[in-house]
Order: C-alpha cells, then structure tokens, then sequence
C-alpha cells in the first residue's frame, strides 16, 4: 500500500491549562483512517509527543498497521514537553515530579476523555515513553493503577530511584509492560550521568517479574536514538493492538 494512503488520517493539536504545572500543555491528537465519533477507541498516551511523531512517525506506523494488518483502529495522544524542564518533570527526583503526574492522571485524561470517544478502562489504555519517557509512564502506572495497566517502554531510563520505589511494591500482577532496550546503550551519558541502559533494564524486568508484572522484554542492537526506537514501535504496538 502506498504512503499516501497512510497520510489520509487527522491530526488534530489541543492546548489544556493545567492547575496542577500552572501552564498550558500542548497535545497531538491522532484520529485514525474511517474515524468515527458514535465508535469507541483504545488510546495510547505518549510522553514526548512531538518526537513520538515527527522522529517515531508513530501516526504513519500506526496507518501501516491499522490499514495493512488488520490492527483495530486506536487513537494516540502526544503530550509534548519543554525539553528544559523534561528530567525535572519525568524523573522521580525532579521538581516538578508530581505535579505532571497530577496533571496527567487528572487533567489530561479527563480532557481526552470528554472531548473524543476514547475507552476507559485500564486495559485500553496504554502509556508510552523512551528513555525518561519510559519511566515516568511506569511511574503514572504506580501512581495510577486504576488508569493505567499497561506500559510500552523504549530504553527505559529506570534509575536507583525507580527501583528503590519498586522495590516497595508488593504485587503488581494487575501490570503489562512491553520493554525494549538497544544493546548499543551500556555506556550513554545523560544529564544527571553515564548509566548502562542495558543492565538497568534488565534489573527492572527481573525486578517487575518478581512482583508478578507480565513482561515483554527484547534486547536487539540499537543506540539510545529515535532510530532505533522508531524500528522497534511496530512490535511494541502490536503487542498491545494485535489481539
């Protein structure tokens, strides 16, 4: 199938005010091929909405997917981030931790919700991010239970504080995680350090799985790049969407 044919989907971009941050936060919203208001949707929420699209062309995957493989049409929410205050938002030591999962659990998802027809159960709902993006989407989850069930990971960045707060956790039978990590990111340099990605997502699955979380978990050679994570997204949608 041709590429234009994927291009024929609505991309529609929102701005909510957020008590919570006391900013607006911008969204891009994915509305599928045949898109329909009386129908209802699974949804996938994802952290760096604006990379998610231009650098993970996610809205172009996911035209491939619900057009060539019979995939069940589902919209995608991008919440796009100032790069500036991204760790200080989506690591669990930054300043601004809590207040932008306040506002994604409780001002985000109440927007969506009451402006298209997305479903609301955890079980169709999904949370995706890379790197920190990974890691705060476990952590809405944490947070969030009776929102979110269900992660999608690309090389995560699950630092001592994340495992630290796992480590609390009793029984998280009730979570689905899809986790990807590049055999090229053991030594990557970030803005609070060097960490090797590899042996932090394996800590995290081992971790996770202890704790009776269902795990999907792939190591293939990659770098901590959207090239990377743009080869992988097909496999972790499907996961989620293919059933």
């Amino acid at each position: 199938m041709s590429e234009p044919v994927f291009l024929k989907r609505t991309i529609v971009k929102q701005t909510l005010w957020s008590e919570h941050l006391q900013e607006e936060r911008k969204l891009r919203i994915y509305l599928p091929p045949g898109y329909n208001e009386v129908l209802s949707y699974p949804v996938i929420y994802c952290q760096d909405g604006e990379e998610f699209f231009n650098f993970g062309r996610i809205a172009t995957l996911a035209g491939q997917l619900i057009l060539e493989q019979d995939v069940e049409p589902f919209i995608i929410v991008g919440v796009e981030v100032n790069v500036a205050v991204r760790t200080e938002e989506y690591a669990p030591f930054g300043s601004r931790f809590k207040q932008y999962l306040s506002c994604f659990a409780e001002e985000i998802i109440p927007f969506i919700e009451h402006n298209y027809p997305v479903r609301r159960t955890p079980e169709e709902r999904i949370v995706a991010g890379d790197s920190l993006g990974g890691s705060v989407s476990l952590h809405l989850a944490l947070a969030y239970p009776g929102l979110f069930s269900r992660v999608l990971s690309l090389s995560g960045a699950y630092y001592p504080e994340t495992r630290r707060l796992l480590e609390q956790e009793d029984d998280l039978s009730w979570l689905q995680i899809n986790m990807v990590v590049g055999l090229q990111e053991r030594d990557y340099k970030t803005d609070t350090g060097i960490y090797d990605f590899v042996e932090m997502n394996r800590e995290t699955k081992a971790m996770l799985e202890s704790r009776g979380a269902t795990v999907s978990y792939r190591e293939k050679d990659g770098r901590h790049l959207w090239g990377f994570w743009q080869k992988e997204l097909p496999e972790s949608l499907l996961y989620f969407f293919n059933r």
